[in-house]
């Protein structure tokens, strides 16, 4: 029985599957006529126009550092482009039927794995401070481990609905779809990027439990996971060092290697304080806090803008999650599984990511690299947050022609 396969049984499912579901009948509602969701839309466009504005400011102190050697807008016409190419890719994302999706999520799960195997061949892959992470292609530089979250998305989406019969078994239920992600996760560790592998882990097992799967069976792998995260990070030197400078970050022995990141994003908080010291008066982005435009953006934020700034776009984000599932909520009650919890995955996908970037920013948790969706610098992330919008984007539009009488 493969992968993504389903086999008829008596047992009542607790989804029904695709080609179970009932045709709406009724006339084809124009699409145009029932446009994009407002909030999403509003939301995603705010927190692009603040990530725009926060990578000028934090990147424009790089044009006179002899690493990068380039004009004061380089930056922010390169992630301007990125915006833009994202954009489109939300826009065709949104123009395909969900159904298609539904039958595109296991070959999008076997492309993730063969560009995570590419990715570590020498020639093809790009390595960069260490980690070989990236595939260029000509006009960008691919990161693979994006598009593995897109992918990871869609196929634990698909495969819930297609085993929703048996989300009760782990060697039925769980574990087929626990091996794809062991080997998912074994070839990001070989990168290395741990963040990563939190995040894509994260989204298939959310998506599973919301899908589903048996409490404790739930309990009993997020348990697994948090004990084999825990022994990579005891059995990587420098990922230890990073564990203990994150605990005394103002140690002298951690405060100029393992801890200058988030000593300085610290300060960087603490010098904003409530209503932040000025747009572009920024003190840390002057070559104190590496990545200043890209994995600490929120700190250089939070210098300018205070902590009414951070405290604003915080609330964008949590409007966005809270909207992704309520979106997601109204397609499960139209009887479109899928749909629903390619929703509410999004929504697992962007709250859980900016809760580590602005928990590492802010020193609540260890340092890990990972950008702040839709404002952080980096093309690769860009392109395939909004595509995951754009998924969003799609699940509503089809609610609302259902809704109406009309058929997808």
């Amino acid at each position: 029985m493969g992968l993504f396969s389903r086999k008829e049984t008596p047992q009542a499912p607790v989804y029904r599957a695709w080609a179970d579901e009932p045709v709406l009948r009724g006339r084809t509602t124009n699409m145009r006529a029932d446009g994009y969701d407002p909030a999403v839309v509003f939301i995603t466009l705010g927190l692009l126009a603040m990530g725009a504005l926060m990578v000028y400011s934090a990147s424009i102190s790089l044009a006179d550092s002899p690493r990068y050697n380039t004009t004061q807008y380089h930056f922010l016409l390169r992630h301007l482009s990125s915006i833009a190419l994202g954009i489109v890719a939300a826009y065709a994302v949104c123009r395909i039927p969900m159904r298609v999706w539904y039958k595109l999520a296991p070959w999008l799960m076997a492309a993730a794995v063969l560009f995570l195997v590419a990715v570590l061949v020498p020639g093809v892959g790009k390595s960069v401070n260490g980690s070989r992470r990236w595939i260029n292609l000509g006009l960008m530089n691919l990161q693979v481990t994006e598009f593995a979250k897109f992918a990871i998305l869609l196929g634990a989406a698909a495969f819930t609905v297609r085993r929703q019969d048996y989300m009760h078994s782990f060697s039925k239920g769980l574990g087929p779809m626990a091996l794809v992600m062991c080997m998912v996760a074994g070839l990001i560790s070989l990168q290395p990027d741990l963040g990563a592998i939190m995040v894509t882990v994260a989204i298939a097992m959310g998506v599973l439990f919301l899908g589903g799967l048996n409490l404790r069976i739930f309990v009993v792998v997020s348990i697994a996971v948090v004990a084999v995260v825990t022994l990579m990070i005891y059995d990587s030197p420098w990922r230890l060092q990073r564990v203990m400078a994150y605990l005394d970050p103002w140690s002298s022995d951690y405060a100029l290697n393992k801890a200058y990141q988030l000593s300085h994003s610290l300060i960087a908080f603490g010098r904003g304080e409530l209503l932040g010291v000025g747009l572009g008066a920024s003190v840390e982005k002057l070559h104190y806090l590496p990545e200043a435009h890209t994995d600490f953006i929120l700190a250089v934020l939070g210098e300018e803008l205070g902590f009414v700034g951070v405290t604003g776009v915080l609330i964008g984000y949590y409007c966005f999650v809270r909207r992704a599932f309520a979106i997601g909520r109204q397609a499960i009650k139209l009887d479109r599984v899928f749909s629903g919890l390619v929703a509410e995955g999004v929504g697992i996908w962007i709250g859980i990511q900016v809760v580590i970037n602005a928990g590492v920013a802010t020193g609540l948790l260890p340092t890990k690299g990972l950008t702040l969706p839709l404002m952080s610098y980096g093309g690769s992330s860009l392109l395939f947050t909004l595509a995951a919008v754009g998924l969003l984007l799609r699940v509503d539009r089809e609610n609302r022609i259902l809704m109406r009488g009309g058929k997808v």
